[in-house]
């Protein structure tokens, strides 16, 4: 039967993460699943928390970042997947709709590789979301779209996609840990591109971002965020 490999990368999330694994619980009830947290040196009760409902735990000793957090996270769940299971990241501090990921499956099932939960599809919505990081998310899409097109993709920098077991394990054993080696949230973006090189089959489902849910003020540096994937936008034109 094949299994789904959750991972959560999480800082700080002890609040959120307990809501999150609650949600799925309940969402994943009737699959096979595995949960892994990668605690990024949180210095609250994070890791009590996966710890607590049975979540398989990885940590780092100090906090390195989103980028390593991912990587670490999707090269040992691609090391535990056979090829037929699949491989979720969603974020840890509930606001993703883990409800969301029985329709991603589904697309996998279909046939595609990848599935990004889209903030750019018909049925999608954001709440809670600041003016500065929606101008973000708006203007990546377009100009990724632009730029380097991906067949299927509207939304190039939401963390929350679905892997093929099969085809993560072929982007890991085409680029290593270097599939994600961007410290900041622009790895979204460039793991993303690094996919795009595999002719890997993508598409999308909507999904309701609720950001107002979300315990603390946001991780993100936007203005570092944005001038870091314009010079990721830069350097791969002059790569091409």
């Amino acid at each position: 039967m094949p299994r789904t490999f959750v991972v959560l990368p999480a800082y700080n999330e002890e609040e959120g993460l307990a809501a999150l694994l609650d949600k799925l619980e309940i969402a994943l009830a009737d699959i096979d699943y595995h949960v892994v947290v990668v605690d990024d040196g949180s210095r609250d009760a994070t890791a009590e928390v996966a710890r607590s409902r049975g979540a398989e735990l990885l940590q780092h000793p100090q906090n390195m970042g989103l980028g390593a957090t991912v990587r670490d996270g999707l090269v040992h769940a691609g090391s535990l997947a056979a090829p037929g299971d699949t491989v979720v990241v969603l974020d840890a501090d509930d606001t993703h709709p883990p409800s969301r990921i029985l329709a991603m499956q589904r697309k996998l099932e279909e046939g595609y590789d990848v599935v990004i939960a889209s903030r750019f599809r018909l049925g999608s919505r954001v709440v809670g979301v600041s003016w500065s990081r929606r101008l973000y998310s708006w203007g990546a899409s377009w100009l990724f779209q632009l730029f380097y097109p991906i067949s299927g993709v509207r939304d190039f920098t939401c963390g929350f996609r679905a892997y093929r077991a099969e085809a993560l394990q072929k982007a890991l054993a085409c680029y290593g840990p270097g599939l994600v080696d961007r410290d900041g949230f622009e790895c979204m973006v460039d793991t993303l591109l690094k996919l795009r090189q595999l002719k890997l089959r993508f598409t999308e489902v909507p999904f309701v971002l609720r950001y107002d849910r979300k315990a603390g003020a946001t991780k993100m540096n936007v203005r570092r965020t944005i001038i870091n994937t314009l010079l990721l936008m830069v350097k791969g034109k002059k790569k091409t």
